[in-house]
């Protein structure tokens, strides 16, 4: 399964990344964004339902990581689209009011759902077969605002991706409201209209962000790796998805437990080198100069 869905989620994000550079208005870019998004569940959809899950690992594997993958960008581009298409003219108070607005939402959707809440930042997994298995729960119910059906649902897969679609719309808002703080005569735009995209190793990402934040080097040593993270999912387009699960992975390794910074330093010392061959020395410069 794990591979089908990977390869599913490997294209939408290279066809979002194409969006990017098709030259269409910040607004257009999102609203295409959210066809690809529907599209790319759609098929999701349509494989799991000939697919048998092999085990409840299985299951919860699907409902509590794959699913919300996709089913929380469909949400944030959403959410982000309608916040451009809303967006008052006026004032940047009113601006600040609207976006203040917005964020005092989400902090009351975090405090309505406080307890998944906790359980999911903590990395928990004692309530996954609950929560992430389907049966046994009123689908309309438990889904609130969301309609789905039994086969396809558990109790906590949609409030999950809307959890994780939260948080990066609140990374959003916030970056918002800071352009506007610091009087940016010219802000970058945010999303998917930025220029790099990190095509190595995800896990090297996630390796590089947890040294970075293990050395202090952001906000004087008092920032969350959650922060950090949102960050550079942003600034370099690339969704790292259960990051605390490939952080794990890196720290059960036996060898070369910092492969991807080991590697860094390598390609640094190389260049610096070949830097310095390039150079003539004092004596070539005397005689040549």
């Amino acid at each position: 399964m794990r591979t089908i869905t990977e390869r599913f989620y490997s294209a939408l994000e290279n066809q979002l990344n194409e969006v990017s550079i098709n030259g269409d208005s910040l607004a257009d870019q999102y609203k295409t964004s959210i066809q690809l998004c529907k599209k790319a569940m759609a098929k999701l959809k349509n494989y799991i339902s000939s697919y048998n899950f092999e085990n409840t690992e299985d299951e919860v594997e699907f409902f509590k990581v794959v699913k919300p993958q996709f089913y929380s960008k469909y949400i944030y581009f959403i959410n982000v689209y309608n916040f451009l298409m809303q967006k008052p003219l006026g004032s940047e108070e009113i601006i600040k009011d609207y976006i203040n607005y917005e964020l005092t939402d989400i902090k009351r959707f975090f405090d309505h759902n406080h307890a998944f809440y906790q359980y999911y930042r903590s990395g928990s997994t004692q309530m996954d077969e609950v929560y992430f298995t389907r049966g046994g729960f009123d689908v309309h119910v438990e889904l609130e605002d969301f309609e789905e059906d039994e086969l396809y649902s558990t109790s906590h897969d949609y409030k999950l991706s809307k959890v994780i679609a939260n948080e990066k719309y609140q990374d959003y808002l916030n970056l918002e409201l800071q352009k506007i703080l610091n009087h940016d005569e010219k802000p970058q735009e945010i999303g998917i209209e930025l220029p790099l995209t990190w095509t190595a190793n995800k896990t090297d990402l996630v390796e590089l962000i947890y040294a970075l934040v293990a050395l202090g080097v952001f906000n004087n040593g008092n920032t969350e790796i959650k922060s950090v993270v949102s960050f550079y999912q942003t600034v370099f387009h690339v969704d790292l998805g259960s990051y605390y699960h490939k952080y794990t992975d890196i720290t059960r390794r036996k060898k070369e437990r910092t492969s991807f910074l080991d590697k860094l330093k390598l390609a640094l010392l190389r260049r610096i080198d070949e830097k310095l061959d390039e150079e003539p020395t004092q004596q070539q410069r005397i005689k040549f100069g």
